[in-house]
């Protein structure tokens, strides 16, 4: 049997409207706008209202990638969401947004890889697509990270934001060879558990029955980050066949403008050619790779044809890339 493509059909994001900037944080905890910026390059992020839930912000992503490809709720068959802050703690995201979508074929999960999740979901999807377990998927990531933060530690509450992002995959013949492909080329995925403590949250329903507030040992993620995250996009580029200088864009895990330079000096990759939004969004974790993804095609820098690789790294820890033919 011959494995399908999942071809990219639609893409689309949603912000909340409230938009935090520095000012108003170093009015809250001991900070200053020059020094978010200094150390981050974040001077602004997007904060879910009172009463909005992740599956809310996930719904109006799902909507617009709907709308972008084309193609009626209806019509899914398989929906993942990853998310590190869901509504609840069963039911899932995924089988909430599939009931408020209309979609009742299927099956809908969540997948919690924080940063990574949308990685991994893509990954989910793909591999469910190519095995003919689905032929129309939609791969959402959505955070409220908000609702996890301690707002009296200034080292976590400068650098995370609200949001979502959504890709719709739908199954398709393979057309052309190797790289010429459309549609997702290959995922790498990976983990590390020993290194939990680095970037965590001190809560949950099995051990202190809370929400509990994420902690992070900033100096030492920051250099897991540019270590892991290089070493994935080297790993999945060489495993498809392609050098980093024959990818158009990279649409990186928006967690800190100096880790995503880190990396491009390490693979000596033209800042040009990487999709930055991490000024404007902060740290949306599971989201930021779809959110940033959308802006580029918005903006009309990734075009149809292009090849682009996808790279994060979250808590646990996790990390991983997929390399796509948009």
């Amino acid at each position: 049997m011959t494995e399908l493509s999942a071809r990219i059909a639609g893409i689309g994001s949603h912000l909340p409207e409230r938009i935090l900037n520095n000012d108003e944080i170093s009015a809250m905890v001991d900070t200053s706008d020059s020094w978010i910026r200094e150390r981050t390059g974040i001077r602004q992020r997007h904060i879910a209202g009172e009463g909005v839930t992740t599956c809310d912000l996930a719904e109006r992503a799902a909507r617009r990638a709907l709308e972008d490809a084309g193609i009626a709720a209806e019509e899914l068959d398989l929906i993942v969401v990853a998310t590190t802050t869901p509504d609840f703690t069963f039911p899932s995201v995924g089988t909430m947004l599939q009931a408020r979508l209309g979609a009742t074929q299927g099956a809908a999960f969540d997948v919690q890889a924080v940063c990574t999740g949308f990685v991994y979901a893509l990954s989910m999807a793909d591999n469910m697509i190519a095995r003919g377990q689905a032929k129309t998927a939609l791969v959402v990531g959505a955070e409220t990270m908000s609702r996890i933060l301690d707002w009296t530690d200034r080292s976590t509450c400068v650098l995370f934001g609200d949001g979502a992002g959504a890709m719709v995959l739908q199954a398709a013949e393979p057309a052309g060879e190797g790289t010429d492909r459309s549609g997702i080329l290959g995922t790498y995925l990976r983990s590390d558990g020993r290194f939990k403590d680095l970037l965590h949250v001190d809560g949950g329903p099995s051990s202190t029955g809370t929400v509990g507030h994420l902690r992070m040992v900033g100096n030492q993620v920051f250099r897991h980050a540019i270590t892991n995250i290089a070493e994935s996009m080297t790993t999945i580029a060489s495993r498809c066949g392609v050098t980093i200088e024959e990818v158009d864009w990279f649409v990186p895990h928006q967690a800190n403008q100096r880790i995503l330079e880190g990396v491009a000096r390490r693979l000596s990759i033209p800042t040009e050619k990487v999709i930055s939004t991490v000024a404007d969004h902060g740290n949306t974790s599971a989201a930021s790779v779809p959110l940033a993804f959308d802006r580029a095609v918005q903006d009309g820098r990734i075009k149809r044809g292009d090849l682009v690789l996808m790279e994060a790294l979250g808590g646990g820890f996790t990390w991983g890339a997929a390399l796509a033919r948009y």
